[in-house]
């Protein structure tokens, strides 16, 4: 799919001249948690309800099942150590894969299990930063096991791995989804995806001002529709990036809306990655899809700068 100035209207100097929406791999159930792998050039996803964590390859552009049975991943980002930390559904919890061995970085809240995690992302201090809605044990789902909400809420929560200590940053999102880090770090980004649930329900971004390691000053960021803003990402020149029913939205900043990436299946989540980084992942219901643009993720580029 050929993107023309019109068709991604007000994208013009973040989508490169001539760039195409590309299908790169297909025959999930429902595609989630993009993270782009520099060391072996990979795109690693889940697809939730088929169980599965999958890979595409860029040294032979074909899908690969990365691994069966396990128990139903959600969100995932690279750790500053470039380790992929991931959302399991089934295990309730946030853990970390290092080549295959996996290993749990948080499943408690006091006393209280975790709902079901559902994306992440990690500061540049090493905190481990999660949303914690109920999908993944609501009744009848498809996406973990049924169970109850043994804290009574949904909350944000940050994880001191060190000092072992998680508490929640942000408590006033009805069903906490999405997460990214302003450039700076500055800012956090939350979706609410209420709406997914209950026809009253939200389907707007939420920014705070992070401060000391806390959340403050919550205000709404902007209102995607249709459908809701599931996964997040912000570039370097801290744009937001969000996924949506028809594609993926593309805000400035300050909350004005720039343009639309068309996509012809509901997007869930997305992320940058590529050799050079300005490729654009989308994980759409069944499909993956790439296109070129003139950025790189705004996490990427801030680990950049302060690794020796």
């Amino acid at each position: 799919m050929a993107l023309t100035p019109d068709g991604i209207g007000g994208l013009v100097g973040l989508i490169p001249d001539g760039a195409a929406l590309t299908r790169l791999a297909t025959g999930a159930t429902w595609s989630e948690g993009p993270v782009w792998l520099p060391s072996s050039r990979r795109l690693r996803w889940s697809d939730i309800p088929g169980d599965r964590i999958l890979e595409w390859w860029a040294q032979d552009g074909l899908l690969h099942v990365y691994r069966s049975g396990v128990e139903f991943t959600n969100g995932r980002t690279l750790d500053n150590d470039g380790h992929v930390i991931q959302c399991s559904h089934g295990n309730r919890r946030v853990e970390r894969d290092v080549d295959g061995t996996v290993t749990p970085v948080v499943d408690h809240y006091g006393s209280a299990r975790l709902n079901s995690p559902n994306d992440v992302v990690v500061d540049i201090d090493g905190s481990v930063w999660f949303s914690d809605p109920s999908y993944g044990i609501a009744a009848g789902t498809v996406e973990g096991h049924a169970g109850e909400r043994e804290y009574h809420d949904h909350f944000v929560f940050r994880h001191d791995e060190r000092k072992g200590r998680t508490r929640p940053v942000v408590v006033d999102v009805e069903e906490p989804n999405g997460l990214a880090f302003s450039p700076d770090g500055a800012l956090l980004y939350v979706s609410d995806t209420s709406a997914a649930s209950r026809v009253a329900g939200n389907h707007h971004i939420r920014v705070y001002d992070v401060v000391g390691g806390r959340c403050k000053n919550g205000r709404v960021f902007a209102v995607v529709s249709p459908g809701v803003p599931d996964g997040l990402r912000v570039d370097e020149r801290g744009n937001v990036w969000s996924s949506a029913q028809d594609g993926v939205h593309v805000f400035a900043p300050d909350g004005q809306a720039i343009g639309v990436v068309p996509v012809p299946e509901t997007v869930a989540n997305l992320c940058f990655g590529g050799d050079d980084g300005r490729r654009l992942f989308i994980a759409a219901t069944t499909g993956l899809y790439g296109l070129d643009t003139t950025v790189r993720d705004a996490a990427a580029v801030r680990r950049e700068a302060v690794r020796p």
